[in-house]
Order: C-alpha cells, then sequence, then structure tokens
C-alpha cells in the first residue's frame, strides 16, 4: 500500500465529517453571534454596502450589485439566498427595525414574493450605521474571506443590541433558534439598568423588557410563556391579531348589523391565506353567521372586513375565528446563539449582558486606537516644531540633496535644535505623547531629545514619520501663525490623551460613555410598542364558541334531553291546542320542562337525592320533532336513578369555585368573604313524604362529574324538588290531594349536605308532595295546574302561616274533572306559563287569561287534551318588561352579567326566588313575544 494512503475506519470518517460538516453549519450559517445579531450571510451583506458607501444619505444602488459583490468577495452561495436575505433585512413586516432601505418591490405580508434583484435598489438605514459606527477604529477582529484576497470583520461593533431587537431565525444541525423581536427603547432601558448594576437580577430586568414586540403588532396574551423565555431561554407566546366591531348602518338593509375589522395579524401569519382559510371555513359551515370577506388593506395599514348577518353575536364568532383560523397563532422562542463561537441556550439576563460585554471591548478597543493616533499626531508634531525651529539648516540640507532619499537620510542622521519642543514637553509633564512603538528606532541611539546640549540648546533626534512629514510640509506652515497653531494643536492632542488615558483607567468612565452612547440610540430611534401584552390567557372552552339564548330545556321520563330556542313557541290564547314540543317514544313523556340560557348552570338533582351539575350548552339544540340525547350520556346517574329537580342557578354561584381557587392562590380572605355576602344563601328541599331540608348554597359550588349527595333519604322517600331562599322566606308544600301548607323557611334548620331534613307537611295515605314554593314580597297570586288541564289563580294571602308538619289547607278541588294536582307556581298578570303534556304537547298562554278563585274552588281550562292525555308539566315565564327593570337595576349597582341570564336571580338574597323547577313549574324566559290576545274564560 502506498505510504500517502493510510486506512481509516468508515464509522470514524463519517462521524468527523458529519461533525465538521453539522459545526460548519451552526458558526458560519445558521446562528447569529450573540454580539451584533447578524448571521454570516448579513454580516457580509451590510459590509459590502459600506465598502460600496452605500449609506442612507446617498443614492440607491442596484440589489444586483450588492449582491454580486457580496457572493463574489465574502459570501460563496448562491445569489438567491443573499437576495433574500437583503429582501428580509428590507421588509417592516418581517423586522422590527430593517436594516435595508429598498426602493421596489420586495415582497408583501400576503408572501407576494420580491422583484428580480436587477430591478430593485438598496442602501442601508440610517440606524444600520450605528451597527457599523467605529469600524475602522480596531474595534473588531478582522478575518479572511474564503479565498484570503480579502479581510472582512468578523462581527460589527453594533451600538444596537440587535439580537433582542429585531430577533434571529435559523435551522442548524441538531438545533435551532427562534428568537422574537423587541421594542428598542426597553431593550435600551435594560441594557442601561444592567450596565449601571452588573449584578442586577432578571426580574427586575423584566420590568424594562414587558415583552417581545413584534413588527405587525397584535396581542400576546398570558405572561407565562415571557417569563419562562426571558428565565431559561424557552418559552411559548399566544398571539392573536387585533380587531375592532362596527356598526354596518343605522338604517337600510345593513341595520342591525355589525362588522369585525382587524387591522392586525399575528407575526409571520400570511394574510391572503388567512382570508382563504376563513373563507374555506364558511364555505364548509364550520363558522356561521358571516355574509362577506374583504381585503380592504392599502398603503394606509391593514384591514380585513367580515360582515356579518342580522342578529350575530360578533364576539362568538370572533372566538371561532381565533381558534379555527391564524388569527391565533403561537411563538415559539428558543434563544439560541453564538457566545464566543459556542452555540448556547441563553437566558435575558445573559444576552444584555453578552451585548454590555461586547459594547466594553469595542469602546476599549476604539479608546486604544484613538490614543495611538492621538500620540503618533503628538510625535509629528514634535518633529514640524523641531523643522521649524531649524528651517534654514533643514532647507540647506534638501538643497543639498539629489533626492528625496538622500535628503530623507541626512535628515534621519543629523541632531536638531530642539526648539520650543522642550516646553512642550514640559507642558506634556509625566503625560507620554510618545508612540509605544517607532519604526527604525535603534535603542542605542532613540529618537527625540538626546542627552548632550550644543550652544545651551538640547539636541533632537528625528524619526522616519517625522522626517517623511517635514517632507511632505507645504511652504505656508512655515508663517509664524501655523508655528503658534502647532502649539495650539500639540495642547489639545495632550489634553485628548488625558482624557483617553483616565477612560482606560476608570472602568466608571467607560461605562459611563456606552451609556451615554445607548442613550443617545435610544432617544434617535426608539418608538412605541406595537404589540399590546394581556396578563393571563385562558384557553377558549365551549362557551365562548357558543352565542348565548334563551331556551327551553326538555327531559323526557325516560331521560331524553335536548333545547330548543324559545322563539320556536309563540304565545296562545288560554285553552290552545298548542304545538309539539318533541317527538315521544311510545309509553314515554315529558317530566321536566326549564326555561333557561345556553351558558347558564343548571342543578339536576335526582329522587335518591343526588345532585349534578350541567351547562346549558352540554345539552344539545335539537328540532322539536327530535326525542334529544339521552341524560345518562350527560351526567352520571344510576341504572334505576332518575331527575326530578332541574334547578337554574345564580351565575354569581357558577364563578364561586374559582374564586376560592384563587384564594389559595394568595388572594386576600376578606375579598372572598366579600363574594360570599352577595351568593343566595340556601337551597331547599322537599320529599315526597314531606320532609324539608335546608342546605348553604355554596356546598353545591364544586360538584363532582359523578356528583354529589344533596339530601339524606329514608327508605322508599324521593326528593319531589329544590329551591333557592335567602334565609328569611316563606314556602309552601303543595300536595298531590290539591292540599298546600304555608311556613317559614327558618322553621327548618340549616343542615348538611347528606342530613336527612324534618317534617314539612303531614300526609295521609297516597297522598305525595308535588310541589314547592317559595314565596317572595312582591308575588301575590298561586297559579295551581291539574293532570286533567284544569287550573286556577289564587291569591297567595288566601293561605294563613302555619307551623311546618301541619296538614295543610285546600289549594284547589281535587275532583274527578281536574284529577290530581300536578304543579303550584308563583306567578304574576303579566307572565305567561308554559303547559307540557305526557304526548309532548306544549303550550304558551298568558297568565291574565286565567280566572283568579278562592282556595275552595276548581278552576279553569287550561289546555285542551285528548282523552288519554295528561298535564305533566308547566313553567313559568316571567313578563319581558319586569326583566328589563332588573336588568337597569342591576346595571346601576353593577351586578349584571351578560355572560349569566339567570344572574336576575341573585333577588333571592333580598327576597326573590325567580328560579323554580319543572316540577313545580319554575323558570324564568327574558325576552320572548308575548301575544295580546284574550278568551273568556272557559269554566
Amino acid at each position: 500500500m502506498s505510504e500517502s494512503v493510510s486506512p481509516i475506519g468508515i464509522v470514524d470518517e463519517l462521524k468527523q465529517s458529519y461533525l465538521d460538516y453539522a459545526m460548519s453549519v451552526i458558526v458560519s450559517r445558521a446562528l447569529p453571534d450573540v454580539r451584533d445579531g447578524f448571521k454570516p450571510v448579513h454580516r457580509r451583506v451590510m459590509y459590502a454596502m459600506h465598502v460600496l458607501s452605500n449609506d442612507y444619505n446617498k443614492p440607491y444602488k442596484k440589489s444586483a450589485r450588492v449582491v454580486g459583490d457580496v457572493i463574489g468577495k465574502y459570501h460563496p452561495h448562491g445569489d438567491s439566498a443573499v437576495y433574500d436575505a437583503i429582501v428580509r433585512m428590507a421588509q417592516d413586516f418581517s423586522l422590527r427595525y430593517p436594516m435595508v432601505d429598498g426602493q421596489g418591490n420586495f415582497g408583501s405580508i400576503d408572501d407576494d414574493p420580491p422583484a428580480a434583484m436587477r430591478y430593485t435598489e438598496v442602501r442601508m438605514t440610517k440606524l444600520t450605521h450605528q451597527m457599523l459606527a467605529d469600524l475602522d477604529k480596531d474595534t473588531v477582529d478582522w478575518e479572511d474571506n474564503y479565498d484570503g484576497s480579502e479581510r472582512m470583520p468578523s462581527v460589527m461593533p453594533a451600538r444596537i443590541p440587535n439580537l433582542l431587537v429585531n430577533g434571529a431565525t435559523g435551522i442548524a444541525v441538531g438545533m435551532a433558534t427562534n428568537m422574537a423581536p423587541h421594542n428598542l427603547t426597553e431593550v435600551i432601558n435594560a441594557c442601561l439598568a444592567y450596565a449601571q448594576n452588573p449584578q442586577v437580577s432578571a426580574e427586575e430586568l423584566m420590568s424594562h423588557i414587558s415583552g417581545p414586540d413584534f413588527p405587525t403588532g397584535g396581542i400576546i396574551y398570558g405572561r407565562a410563556g415571557i417569563l419562562d423565555a426571558y428565565r431559561t431561554g424557552k418559552g411559548r407566546l399566544h398571539i392573536r391579531g387585533r380587531y375592532h366591531i362596527e356598526a354596518m348602518s343605522d338604517t337600510g338593509v345593513n341595520r342591525d348589523r355589525e362588522r369585525i375589522v382587524f387591522t392586525e395579524v399575528p407575526y409571520q401569519a400570511n394574510k391572503a391565506k388567512l382570508i382563504e382559510r376563513i373563507a374555506e371555513l364558511v364555505r364548509d359551515k364550520k363558522i356561521e353567521g358571516i355574509s362577506e370577506i374583504r381585503d380592504e388593506s392599502d398603503k394606509d395599514g391593514m384591514r380585513i372586513a367580515i360582515d356579518l348577518r342580522r342578529g350575530e353575536t360578533a364576539e362568538v364568532i370572533v372566538n371561532n375565528l381565533f381558534l379555527q383560523t391564524p388569527l391565533e397563532s403561537s411563538f415559539s422562542i428558543n434563544m439560541v446563539a453564538l457566545d464566543n463561537g459556542q452555540p448556547k441556550l441563553l437566558t435575558l439576563r445573559q444576552l444584555i449582558a453578552a451585548f454590555v460585554r461586547h459594547r466594553q471591548e469595542v469602546v476599549t478597543r476604539r479608546t486604544i486606537y484613538e490614543l495611538n493616533k492621538a500620540r503618533v499626531r503628538g510625535h509629528l508634531l514634535e518633529g514640524l516644531t523641531v523643522a521649524l525651529a531649524n528651517i534654514d539648516e533643514i532647507i540647506a540640507t534638501i538643497k543639498a540633496s539629489a533626492n528625496r532619499g538622500l535628503a530623507r537620510e541626512s535628515l534621519l542622521n543629523n541632531t536638531w535644535g530642539s526648539g520650543s519642543v522642550v516646553a512642550m514637553l514640559t507642558a506634556a509633564g509625566s503625560q507620554s505623547v510618545r508612540p509605544e512603538f517607532i519604526e527604525g528606532e535603534d535603542p542605542k541611539a532613540p529618537f527625540g531629545l538626546i542627552d548632550g546640549e550644543s550652544n545651551g540648546e538640547q539636541r533632537y533626534r528625528l524619526s522616519l514619520e517625522q522626517v517623511n512629514a517635514i517632507l511632505d510640509m507645504q511652504l505656508h506652515r512655515l508663517t509664524g501663525l501655523e508655528q503658534d497653531k502647532l502649539t495650539e494643536e500639540y495642547q489639545d492632542l495632550l489634553r485628548e490623551i488625558t482624557h483617553l488615558e483616565s477612560i482606560l483607567g476608570d472602568f466608571d468612565k467607560l461605562m459611563a460613555i456606552i451609556s451615554n452612547e445607548m442613550i443617545e440610540i435610544r432617544d434617535n430611534f426608539g418608538d412605541e410598542r406595537r404589540t399590546d401584552i394581556i396578563d393571563s390567557r385562558t384557553d377558549f372552552n365551549r362557551e365562548d364558541l357558543i352565542p348565548e339564548q334563551t331556551v327551553v330545556m326538555t327531559v323526557s321520563r325516560t331521560g331524553y334531553a335536548k333545547t330548543q330556542p324559545i322563539d320556536d313557541y309563540v304565545a296562545q290564547k288560554r285553552g290552545g291546542k298548542g304545538k309539539s314540543a318533541t317527538a315521544m317514544k311510545e309509553d314515554d313523556v315529558i317530566d321536566h320542562l326549564v326555561v333557561t340560557s345556553t351558558h347558564a348552570t343548571v342543578l339536576c338533582f335526582t329522587d335518591s337525592g343526588r345532585v349534578f351539575s350541567l351547562r346549558g350548552f352540554e345539552v344539545p339544540i335539537a328540532s322539536r320533532g327530535a326525542r334529544g340525547r339521552p341524560l345518562v350520556n350527560l351526567i352520571g346517574l344510576n341504572g334505576d336513578e332518575t331527575v326530578t329537580t332541574i334547578l337554574p342557578i345564580p351565575k354569581i354561584v357558577e364563578d364561586l369555585s374559582t374564586k376560592n381557587d384563587m384564594s389559595l392562590a394568595g388572594n386576600d380572605d376578606e375579598s372572598l368573604e366579600d363574594s360570599n355576602d352577595a351568593v343566595p344563601p340556601f337551597v331547599f328541599f322537599a320529599t315526597a313524604n314531606g320532609t324539608v331540608k335546608r342546605v348553604e348554597l355554596k356546598q353545591f359550588a364544586n360538584i363532582r362529574s359523578n356528583g354529589l349527595i344533596a339530601v339524606g333519604l329514608e327508605d322508599g322517600d324521593k326528593l319531589v324538588s329544590a329551591r333557592i331562599t335567602n334565609g328569611s322566606q316563606e314556602v309552601m308544600l303543595f300536595a298531590s290531594s290539591g292540599k298546600a301548607i304555608r311556613f317559614d323557611e327558618n322553621d327548618a334548620r340549616a343542615m348538611g349536605r347528606t342530613a336527612k331534613g324534618v317534617r314539612g307537611m303531614r300526609l295521609a295515605n297516597n297522598e305525595f308532595i308535588k310541589s314547592l314554593v317559595v314565596i317572595e314580597d312582591d308575588v301575590r297570586e298561586i297559579l295551581i295546574a291539574c293532570e286533567n288541564g284544569f287550573g286556577k289563580r289564587t291569591f297567595v294571602d288566601e293561605f294563613n302561616t302555619q307551623n311546618r308538619g301541619g296538614g295543610g289547607v285546600i289549594a284547589i278541588k281535587t275532583s274527578e274533572r281536574n284529577g290530581a294536582l300536578v304543579r303550584a307556581t308563583k306567578v304574576e298578570p303579566e307572565d305567561d306559563i308554559i303547559l307540557i303534556s305526557d304526548k309532548g304537547t306544549l303550550v304558551r298562554t298568558p297568565v291574565e287569561h286565567v280566572a283568579s278563585s278562592g282556595r275552595n274552588t276548581q278552576g279553569v281550562t287550561l289546555i285542551r287534551l285528548s282523552k288519554d292525555e295528561k298535564l305533566v308539566a308547566m313553567a313559568r315565564v316571567e313578563n319581558e318588561e319586569s326583566d328589563d327593570t332588573l336588568i337597569d337595576a342591576m346595571k346601576e349597582d353593577g351586578t349584571f352579567d351578560l355572560a349569566g341570564q339567570e344572574q336576575r336571580d341573585i333577588d333571592a338574597v333580598t327576597g326573590s326566588t325567580a328560579t323554580t323547577d319543572v316540577n313545580d313549574a319554575i323558570d324564568i324566559a327574558n325576552d320572548y313575544p308575548l301575544n295580546d290576545d284574550s278568551l273568556d274564560d272557559d269554566e
């Protein structure tokens, strides 16, 4: 085998070759330097433009000219890669502070491609000059280009913390970087804080930098990802577009319609594809309610207009847009950069520290450069002063020389009278103006003043630089005025040298200069933030994506549940035949009817005494002909367990569990107690056997998915109904026999959830409690319905208050015509009632059409039923005007919340319990049209 060929293992060779390739990509292509924030291609573009004098205040140059110089001298890669880098540095939607001022088509946020490089023109921006400032003062190291024919800087002096300000994106081998842009003013302020106190904590730095500031604006939701990124180098942000809602028109076809207008989109979002995505979702009916989408963007800014159909809720559609389109997108921060040539994951504090250290090095090297330059100039001034003092001899020496070289040798070999140099050096004192190195100096015969005198004057030996300066001196410099200027300039140099040496000798002065330069950058180039930050972020839940509307929730006896918009039911005259509310299976009947909201929470109490929580939107909306969904699929019922009471609860109780969780995180206990004071305090229970019980409502604020025990029951007993009370109200129990009892709720003391309760009403055999009604101060009448469709209104005052445990008084005659008592509920003359039969027929009729009568009467026809049909449910629908009055009052005291329609039930605290259960004819419906038609009473 030839001696020039060495055997090597293929595995070893692949490892080494791949490692070399990986490091080349990491160091020379993909990752930015922590000091100037540039990748090699950007740095070389900037330097090529600097060499071309392609300054911000000079004419533009063709992009092709710059690209040619970059790839020909510094960057041996394809022209498209270099041009793409130039294009990105010119796009104001890609860089927070563009580094290139472009003229021509440089692409758009719609991902339109830029024009070819032969058409576009570029020059540096004014800010870019700050990245290259002092480049010619030996402030940075230089390196050879790819073939050694050119020199280029290995890093820029960078007065701007460009890595934080403009961010960076790069994919290397085995690692990547993705850094967000920031606001220049905030970053400079953080750097100043670090310069003043290098021990500053990350939290203190975060008080200056509130978070990323994207060129396209938008809104960052949540600070958790920002804090993670700044503390660890990695974090995830959630950005949403900025929007506002406009009214389309006050008149005409667009009356009462709204328009959603997005003026900013998340960083790196493609506007054209975003609009296409919205249109696709509308076409596929995944988002409904949008009638038209337009891109109205122009030179004044972005504007995406989304017209809505009449009656649509804009916020719900916006939430769906955020969830299903890039109008909400994430940005993963991975702060990897080259530090001393090594890739590192850096925190915010480390990034700022690296920049400040870089500026310390740059300013120190610049000061040393300027100091040396001043000393060289002082040395030349000494030589010129000597020449003026010996001008006749020097001129004679030059004239006697055959050429410049001989003249130079003659001047170097002679010594000359020092003239005023001695005085100049005396003025300098200990301050040295002598360069550290003088070319051609012999230690045995040093340049400058030499020992020994001639004619009482010290002699001076000239250096090569001084001789060249003398030979280049113009004749007008021989005047007396020029001699004074030399002396004055020398004095100025002495002061400059003193200042420069003080900087090198005093670290505080060095940091003061760095700070002043950063303040100058901030004042000249700083601007306001474009991206807002919302402190907390909550993920969308189903409630955010579903419009709030009033619905009728029905549950059949076999356990099928559904909701229907209340607008499906139009008010009819008393005694109307109604319309089918739901399709019924054979032998199935409607058992519960609740008028509630899609955003409200209902408590489902079962006959076994357990309670479950259910949101209105969790029950599917179905047509009148549909049976709905099995309730057992919505809540965890046992096989033989049925729901006996469905009770809407106030919005404030829905939020109570959240407040309790917040208190664990450090909320003030006093504030929590204040919030609890506004919660209606009790739930009042009644069982079929006449047992009653009170439990504090807050005990039901956190209900597990498998339910909670609401009341303990004796064997053979079942829970009939539940009500919210305020602790000082009266209640009425109605039995199937038509009897009723009225007593104070405080007759039944408050108990725990699992307690069994006390006797509320004494019942005869085959007699059961059917309804529980809570009496309010402003409620004057009770409406009672029997199973054959008959009923009546009776004044509450006709029922005397008794002690609990009595047998009660007659409320309605349960004759053969009427049948057994089915439901009883409190009403006002302005209210409506909804009645439903076991065949699924539902009718709504005004209360005022039902005649008022005494206790011991049979009543009038409420609903016409067929021969084999029975009434099974009744619900109260409050008058629309009374609801509006209540809402206005709640707005005044700050308790009104559109997110919870059942908030009106908070009046239970002050003596009004507006919620009821279907079994006892509960509930309230808002904004439902009433029919003013009337009929005579039908006995």
